[in-house]
């Protein structure tokens, strides 16, 4: 219905007055956007969680919240010492108080030296704290054996994904047949096609084979590229190593083999490392994009772009709500990284309780510190101690793990001990089955 000037008004008044926002009106790259993780088997999740709190009755009584790779949300225990580091720098009061070693003491300490007015309120300069962005850096040179890493190469961000999308943002131009084309895996972490349909690239898929373990295969990326070519123009080549969902670890005939196909084809190398801490098949060996580029040497090490990414949502560290990240860059433009260093100073800075846990994350107690011990106990507990402090901590029986009396590789056990009076025995074994059952579920 087509309205006269003086009409507008009386349409409003009237309550006809059409929204300014619609599903019509609104972004149509934000209508693209999907999220598996957070769907609407999630949204039915919660609702069914709603229902349980209301006495609806169920074929179970939780809802596991398997969806995403959230540890602690399934019971994952907080690492102490970076807990006390975080307290300590959030309330500086607690540095006077003996129920903090001295090592977590002297870190928190360091840290806000570092801070703007020496607190953890302040902003940070947008790329991050200088101090965290130094440590970041000496944990990379470590974990690659010595290869330098400059801190001024280095980004902290709001978990990797935030550094993801930026790094997209700067890749992502053209129209039509020249829009940006980046080639991820499948299956692959839903950001990926969530950030390119918002940012309205061009997702160019390649298919990991399952029937070899998920291997990546550079012969299915040749094929999806040159595929490609006919509608967009691919500039970016993206590796989630090891993989997610799909747990692979790639071998380091394998990288060297995307990295030649990376330079040959003139693509910019995303490596989402963020799961490197996750290597548990045996033969297994995490090996960082940026040390196999800088041993193969030139031209490779001194051309081939690439962007590597790290968080402290995964790991051992599981604290993804905390939203603490980095991404490395390595042989960026100079030019260009100004521009991503002024994309990063829109967002201010990355939240600084996550910046502090990524300091503690890659410069964790060392053989000397008072916390060392117990960071080491909490950190490597195998399978059945972890079992038997559990059940003692959530039911009180104290039992032994196996590992003391010798087991079978790959098997796990406790011993306990039945002493009269025998009437505590079945409510006893009852609880321990109810337990077993309970932690089958979560970590199974």
């Amino acid at each position: 219905m087509a309205l006269r000037t003086g009409d507008h008004s009386q349409a409003a008044t009237n309550g006809l007055k059409e929204k300014v926002l619609t599903l019509d009106t609104m972004n149509p790259c934000v209508r693209k956007v999907e999220y598996a993780v957070r769907g609407p088997i999630v949204l039915r999740a919660l609702e069914l969680e709603q229902e349980l709190r209301q006495g609806v009755k169920k074929p179970f009584t939780e809802v596991i919240r398997a969806n995403i790779g959230d540890a602690q949300a399934m019971g994952q225990t907080p690492i102490t010492f970076l807990r006390q580091v975080l307290a300590l720098c959030v309330h500086p009061d607690l540095l006077n108080s003996p129920d903090f070693p001295d090592d977590a003491k002297r870190r928190a300490e360091r840290i806000l030296q570092a801070c703007g007015g020496h607190s953890l309120g302040a902003y940070s300069i947008s790329s991050g704290t200088q101090l965290i962005r130094e440590d970041v850096a000496r944990y990379i040179e470590r974990r690659d054996g010595g290869i330098p890493a400059d801190p001024n190469n280095i980004f902290l961000s709001t978990g990797a994904s935030d550094a993801i999308v930026t790094l997209l943002k700067l890749l992502v131009a053209g129209e039509g047949g020249t829009r940006t084309g980046v080639l991820i895996p499948i299956p692959q972490y839903p950001l990926y096609s969530a950030a390119l349909a918002e940012l309205n690239a061009v997702q160019v898929d390649y298919y990991l084979d399952e029937e070899r373990a998920w291997a990546l295969d550079v012969a299915e990326l040749r094929r999806a590229l040159l595929q490609a070519r006919d509608h967009c123009r691919p500039r970016a080549l993206c590796i989630i190593n090891p993989g997610n969902p799909t747990g692979q670890v790639q071998t380091r005939e394998c990288i060297e083999a995307v990295i030649r196909f990376a330079f040959e084809e003139g693509l910019f190398l995303l490596a989402d490392e963020v799961y490197q801490d996750n290597v548990y098949a045996e033969g297994s060996q995490f090996h960082s994009f940026k040390k196999v580029l800088t041993e193969m040497g030139p031209p490779y090490a001194t051309r081939q772009e690439l962007a590597s990414f790290h968080s402290v949502s995964k790991g051992y560290m599981g604290e993804c709500g905390f939203r603490g990240g980095y991404v490395e860059v390595v042989n960026m433009d100079a030019a260009v990284q100004q521009q991503m260093q002024k994309l990063r100073s829109v967002r201010l800075c990355p939240p600084t309780p996550g910046q502090v846990l990524l300091d503690v994350a890659v410069s964790p107690p060392a053989p000397s510190d008072p916390s060392f011990a117990q960071f080491q106990a909490e950190l490597g507990l195998a399978p059945d101690m972890f079992f038997c402090l559990r059940l003692l901590e959530e039911t009180g029986i104290c039992v032994v793990p196996g590992s003391g009396f010798g087991q079978r590789e790959g098997t796990y056990h406790f011993r306990m001990t039945i002493l009269p009076p025998m009437e505590k025995l079945r409510p006893l074994l009852e609880t321990l089955s109810q337990f077993h059952a309970k932690f089958t579920r979560e970590y199974s």
